[in-house]
């Protein structure tokens, strides 16, 4: 029995363990039987418009394509898990949210508005993570490095485009954010104690 094209496309996303762009999609095939960009693309369509009624959903992201639980049965989900991934912290969350804001920034310029020290281990566990990178140095005296986001912070956060975060009047207090991130140890920062919320709009 000949399988759909939809059907294949559905299992390498459900066996892949990141996102695949349309062109690692078309090496899964013999060339001889090769679709084209444009058949996997409405065979994608299609996917996603399968999915409406079903309790997964196909996203695309930054990376390319993934197949993904949707967020209104992730409490269910979650309960598989026997241990439950430690929360990012207030420190590394503000942090964060400055850089993808504010990019490209400089470390001075994130604990000036902070108002507090961004200790290097966090800036660390945050490149270790892939969310953000060195994109270079800014020319003033000192030469310090220039911060920006990732594509894996766009793949995590379900984003194509850094122009897809949430205007600044619209993010949330920092304090209500309660994203769930996978970190192996709790990060801390110098000077905890003194932690301010951020000044998004400075």
């Amino acid at each position: 029995m000949e399988m759909k094209l939809e059907q294949i496309l559905e299992a390498l996303l459900l066996s892949a363990s990141r996102p695949l762009s349309i062109n690692e999609i078309l090496a899964a095939f013999d060339k001889e039987k090769s679709p084209s960009k444009d058949e996997i693309r409405e065979s994608l369509k299609q996917i996603e418009v399968d999915c409406e009624t079903r309790g997964v959903e196909l996203k695309k992201v930054s990376s390319g394509y993934r197949m993904q639980v949707k967020q209104i049965h992730s409490s269910y989900v979650s309960k598989l898990w026997e241990e439950r991934p430690q929360r990012l912290s207030k420190a590394t969350l503000e942090t964060l949210a400055l850089i993808a804001y504010k990019q490209p920034i400089t470390r001075g310029e994130i604990e000036e508005i902070r108002g507090v020290s961004v200790g290097t281990q966090l800036m660390r566990g945050l490149m270790d993570r892939g969310w953000i990178k060195i994109v270079g140095q800014r020319d003033v005296p000192g030469r310090p490095s220039v911060y920006a986001t990732t594509k894996e912070f766009l793949d995590y956060f379900s984003l194509q485009h850094i122009r897809e975060l949430p205007e600044l009047p619209e993010l949330p207090d920092l304090k209500s954010l309660d994203y769930e991130l996978p970190l192996e140890e709790p990060e801390r920062e110098e000077n905890s104690k003194q932690d301010s919320q951020p000044n998004l709009t400075q």
